[in-house]
């Protein structure tokens, strides 16, 4: 049977099978170190072939060029390295996490929930009916559009970053996808009152739970569970009535805004206070913090579910939403409500230059919501 055999348009190849290979006599003088002929694949993509034929090439002819002692080059060495290596979706999540140094659940959510639908593909195999059956599949489960569109932020920057890192050129299948109805299936968090607070603060404050005890703190600092949970001993100073707000080890910070120094005032000092004389480790929330990471969901579910038992749903989110409010109503500065709640500036541009208030400034306002029970 006559093999499917073409004469190349790239010099020294053949097209045998739609693949292109290397091929080309070698020099009587090189024989002994190479042999009489040479024969390689190099791919089924005809511009890769030839950039690849090209530098083998030159790098052949240049040893050749010396009549004695020829030192043979590895030929697979520089094929492998022109032709372009292949990773799954799950390999390129790993490297986009450690590299981009983000929450790494959010995008382990995304990729894992693709993968049970539609396997651990290489990411170039990916397709838009890929992720039209993802967005297809998280509406049955019931999902709201802002979370599937979270999902599908999260894969369309693995995606972005893997098609950048391997020079694919290919359309991301994640980005631009219409979600019909998007935003329309919202509800609009709820509030606590200002007796709910109080009736709140005090069950925190009569049994000392530190679980409930997060209530107060996050009521009164406005500040995001996971920012609290992840408080280290040295972040907090109640001589000073500072609280600072960074990153550390085991807990990153939402956005850049979300670095800040807030101050202390009424039953968040008093709730901390409680919280640290019991704490002897780095962390003031020991039982939420391991070796490996701070666990903010553990201490989501357990302190949402009093919340939720004692206050019609309310959840410890509805805490952070109440906090802006009551700034909102004493008529504080947006810019100063956003700096408090590390929320990002986007009211104007002029916002985001020069220093931040003063923190006697912040605590002016503080002050004037403090609760007192």
């Amino acid at each position: 049977m006559l093999e499917d055999r073409l004469v190349s348009h790239i010099q020294y190849t053949i097209c045998r099978n739609a693949t292109y290979y290397y091929n080309r006599r070698v020099p009587k003088h090189a024989e002994k170190q190479y042999g009489k002929f040479l024969r390689y694949s190099l791919g089924k993509c005809p511009d890769l072939a030839a950039q690849i034929a090209v530098r083998l090439t030159s790098l052949l002819e240049s040893t050749w060029s010396i009549n004695q002692h020829i030192v043979p080059i590895n030929i697979s060495e520089p094929i492998s390295s022109y032709q372009k290596k292949s990773y799954t979706l799950l390999e390129v999540l790993d490297d986009y996490i450690e590299i981009k140094d983000i929450n790494k659940k959010v995008s382990q959510i995304a990729a894992s929930t693709l993968v049970s639908l539609v396997g651990n593909k290489k990411v170039e195999d990916y397709t838009r009916d890929d992720a039209k059956l993802l967005v297809s599949y998280l509406k049955r489960k019931g999902n709201k559009t802002a979370t599937i569109r979270r999902r599908l932020g999260s894969l369309s920057g693995v995606f972005n970053y893997a098609f950048a890192e391997l020079e694919i050129d290919k359309r991301n299948p994640f980005s631009r996808i219409l979600l019909v109805g998007e935003g329309l299936d919202s509800k609009k968090r709820g509030t606590f009152t200002p007796q709910q607070l109080v009736q709140g603060y005090k069950n925190a404050f009569d049994t000392r739970s530190n679980v409930k005890l997060l209530m107060p703190i996050l009521g009164e600092t406005g500040c995001r569970l996971g920012e609290i949970v992840g408080l280290r001993q040295e972040d907090v100073c109640l001589a000073s009535n500072t609280l600072n707000i960074k990153p550390n080890q085991k807990r990153r910070l939402k956005t850049k805004s979300s670095a800040r120094v807030i101050p202390l005032v009424g039953y968040a000092h008093e709730a901390l206070d409680i919280v640290m004389q019991g704490s002897n480790g780095d962390f003031v929330f020991e039982k939420y913090n391991t070796e490996k990471e701070s666990k903010t969901t553990a201490a989501s579910n357990a302190l949402s579910k009093w919340l939720k038992k004692e206050f019609n749903g309310l959840t410890a989110h509805c805490l952070r939403h109440t906090f802006r409010d009551r700034l909102r109503a004493v008529e504080c500065p947006m810019e100063i409500i956003d700096e408090l709640g590390g929320w990002s500036t986007i009211s104007t541009a002029g916002n985001r230059y020069g220093l931040r208030h003063k923190f006697e400034t912040k605590l002016k306002w503080m002050e004037i919501i403090r609760i007192d029970v």
